[in-house]
């Protein structure tokens, strides 16, 4: 079947769907539901969706991106977290693509409660993701699933510009640092508000990532994220001082500081996750029983 027989869902269907299953999109849940198909298509080219590849997507909703990967031949493990959302997605797809329906496996699920994914592993997240939750969702899944190799998330502009962001730029913080712990990050493109329902009064982007090998380090990765959260919990101060209550004091945080090649005045947002590493390394060789 090609692509402009592949059926989708549009304004009025999403429309009609929504109100025949009394779903009136909530804040508390980030829904805002995609309904421009030309939106759902361009986002699986620009993942370079293949056919048979194993695809999750996280918050599927009525289905329009879900619809765009099942077209392109992906095997679909979808997670939404509402019940009766997670119940109509293979009856939209039956309906609207029934030669596709074998590809659909859904979980109802919170996917921040999600360890296990029916199925062979992964290899790709494609989704739209609740704005709300969109960062704790991105590393979960990336924390869980060593198989996904490449993502692209469609999360809100601003997350956007932090989770591609580079040491010592302006929007450097938490999780641009913890993102590349797994993979490097970027944005790759703008999306219109016009193409959802509810209009959401944000701006949103396309963030992809390309998972490679973390930092080479005895450090684990909590202890690495343990410094990150520290060094950004008061933002304005100098590491020396960031790192002074998780170090046990300003002399160990200074020592540690310097035993990782840094400067103690320096600031958080000028350091990569290399020497987030480095400084984890040393932190934790100082304490008691090592």
């Amino acid at each position: 079947m090609t692509e402009q027989h592949d059926a989708y869902l549009g304004p009025a269907e999403i429309r009609a769907l929504a109100a025949r299953l009394g779903i009136r999109p909530t804040k508390s849940l980030g829904q805002n539901f995609v309904v421009d198909a030309g939106t759902a298509r361009r986002i699986v080219r620009i993942a370079a969706v293949a056919s048979g590849q194993r695809v999750v997507e996280v918050g599927p909703g009525l289905g329009s991106l879900t619809l765009g990967l099942l077209h392109a031949g992906a095997e679909v493990v979808a997670v939404e977290i509402d019940p009766v959302l997670a119940a109509q997605l293979p009856l939209t797809v039956a309906d609207l693509a029934p030669h596709r329906s074998g590809q659909l496996t859904v979980m109802a699920a919170d996917a921040l409660d999600v360890t296990v994914l029916p199925g062979a592993a992964p290899d790709a997240l494609v989704a739209n993701l609740p704005y709300n939750v969109a960062v704790p969702v991105l590393l979960t899944m990336l924390e869980r699933f060593p198989s996904l190799r490449r993502v692209l998330v469609m999360v809100q502009a601003e997350v956007a510009d932090r989770l591609a962001a580079l040491p010592g730029s302006r929007t450097y913080g938490v999780p641009s640092a913890k993102a590349a712990w797994y993979a490097d990050a970027r944005r790759a493109g703008s999306i219109g508000r016009s193409v959802f329902w509810p209009v959401p009064n944000v701006d949103s982007a396309l963030v992809a990532l390309d998972r490679r090998e973390p930092p080479s380090t005895s450090a684990t990765r909590e202890q690495v994220f343990a410094v990150v959260d520290a060094a950004f919990g008061q933002r304005r101060k100098m590491l020396r001082g960031a790192l002074a209550a998780l170090a046990g004091s300003p002399a160990e945080a200074q020592r540690a500081i310097e035993a990782a090649g840094l400067q103690p005045t320096a600031r958080g947002e000028t350091l990569g996750i290399v020497e987030f590493a480095r400084l984890a390394e040393e932190l934790s060789d100082a304490r008691p029983g090592r």
